[in-house]
């Protein structure tokens, strides 16, 4: 197989960081027997699924290596932090975390601390890290996880600090081992990249051009968590609906979607996120037509302003994207969608966000994931004239939520005295006294259960619907 034509990393080079996991293991189990006690290893994680998706193999390396994996970085020999780099706030977020561990290198200056993920495939963070965090031992980008295991080693030998660059190709890992958080909901990646090039976004320069792994890998990955007892499984993608573009292959995510869905069990298989450019009536009908394929669509509209969506460089207007979702309504009556919206784009105007507010009547969405426009260095939005001030970002931003409430409570009401059937995760983070989980739609249920509940499906009457929740009691 020709591995770089199909974006698919050498087994050589795979091979060679399963050699360093073997030396390192070697190491930490030495010193495992002399100390008795393992070295331990800390990730955390900022930003999005395909970050925690990506954290989970940085994980699993990690556990390969020898490592013992803790919830704590005091103690830890090992500190990874995976960043995120579609706002400012979550790069200052990550860089204040990483500020707190300049205490634990103090204290033990053996720990190596590195920092990795989309915020330092950004020079200028680079050098931030580089003059501000001296105790920082080593940078890697997104293109470069599989190579954690090498930059331990050179890290150790050489005692210098290393800036590891992108890869010349970004390709695709494959067979790194994968510590899941989860033994009910998996991630799993079908591509990476992304070729559309919003002018907002950082994320094709963060994360390459788009590259999507076979079919047969997704599906052997898919098929193992199923066999494992894994119940929702979310297919992973900056644009899902681009898979198979990019390597020449003869089929596109319908066809996985159909091909996956083939594998025999009790499951659910969800997916983000889509670009309405790419939502076809194919794959619309093939979630139409699917046993396991939840009737969820997540489909990011971003503004309801033709103008606006054109700076954006979105490709679609409005009407397009609206009859996206009629095709949706059609074809599946009752499906959950739900969407993101962005608010104080440069040069909104009144008029344009006041589209934005009609669209949210029309569209009815579920859902959505609202944000304020934060500027990104290096996107073309960042340098644009009539930069919205943040007073006026804010002010939206509630009417754009006082609207898109009354939307949700409208759609969760009806659910009322109706049973619904609901993934139970356990217990309740904020209450323990009380379970959730989450429905075919991805909508929050709150209910009463016990811990035998945790990982099953469960039947739910629904008692009341409120704006960002359902509320019921457990069918006996």
């Amino acid at each position: 197989m020709d591995c770089k034509k199909n974006n698919v990393l050498s087994p050589e080079e795979m091979d060679r960081q399963f050699e360093y996991i073997k030396r390192i293991k070697k190491e930490n189990d030495i010193y495992a027997r002399e100390r008795g006690k393992r070295r331990r290893a800390f990730v955390m994680t900022f930003g999005c699924q395909q970050n925690e998706a990506d954290s989970e193999k940085i994980s699993g390396m990690a556990e390969a290596m020898g490592y013992e994996l803790t919830a704590e970085p005091a103690g830890a020999s090992l500190i990874v932090v995976n960043t995120c780099a579609i706002r400012e706030h979550a790069e200052q977020k990550a860089l204040s975390v990483i500020g707190q561990y300049k205490h634990i290198k103090s204290k033990d200056p053996e720990t190596i601390i590195a920092v990795c993920g989309c915020m330092v495939t950004q020079e200028h963070r680079v050098n931030e890290i580089k003059h501000s965090y001296p105790y920082v031992d080593f940078v890697f980008g997104t293109s470069s996880i599989h190579r954690l295991p090498e930059l331990i080693i050179q890290r150790t030998e050489s005692r210098r600090r290393i800036y590891c660059p992108e890869e010349a190709d970004y390709l695709v890992a494959e067979g790194i081992p994968i510590k899941r958080n989860d033994g009910v909901r998996a991630w799993v990646s079908v591509m990476y990249g992304c070729n559309n090039f919003c002018s907002y976004c950082i994320v094709p320069y963060v994360r390459g051009r788009e590259r999507s792994r076979t079919r047969e890998a997704v599906f052997s990955e898919v098929e193992e968590l199923v066999k494992k007892g894994y119940k929702d499984i979310t297919l992973l993608g900056q644009n899902v609906n681009s898979y198979g573009k990019d390597s020449g292959y003869d089929y596109d995510f319908a066809d996985l979607l159909a091909m996956l869905d083939t594998i025999e069990g009790d499951y659910m298989l969800h997916f983000m996120t889509s670009h309405p450019k790419d939502a076809t009536h194919k794959l619309i009908d093939t979630m139409a037509a699917g046993r396991h394929i939840a009737k969820h669509f997540h489909l990011p509209m971003q503004a309801g302003s033709d103008e606006v969506l054109r700076v954006m460089n979105r490709r679609y207007t409005f009407e397009k994207y609206i009859a996206i979702l009629d095709y949706i309504t059609e074809k599946m009556p009752g499906a959950v969608i739900t969407s993101d919206i962005m608010v104080g784009f440069p040069g909104e105007t009144e008029e344009d966000f006041e589209d934005t507010l009609r669209a949210l009547e029309r569209a009815q969405f579920d859902m959505i994931y609202s944000f304020i426009y934060s500027p990104r260095r290096g996107t073309p939005a960042c340098n644009m004239e009539n930069q919205i001030s943040d007073a006026v970002k804010s002010e939206r931003f509630n009417r754009l939520l006082e609207t898109q409430n009354a939307i949700s409570l409208a759609k969760n009401k009806p659910l009322e005295h109706k049973t619904v059937r609901v993934l139970c995760d356990g217990r309740s983070k904020n209450n323990p006294d009380v379970f959730s989980g989450r429905t075919e739609g991805n909508k929050i249920v709150f209910f009463d259960g016990d811990d035998s509940d945790t990982g099953k499906f469960l039947d739910i009457f629904i008692e009341r619907g409120d704006t960002f929740a359902l509320y019921g009691k457990k069918v006996k």
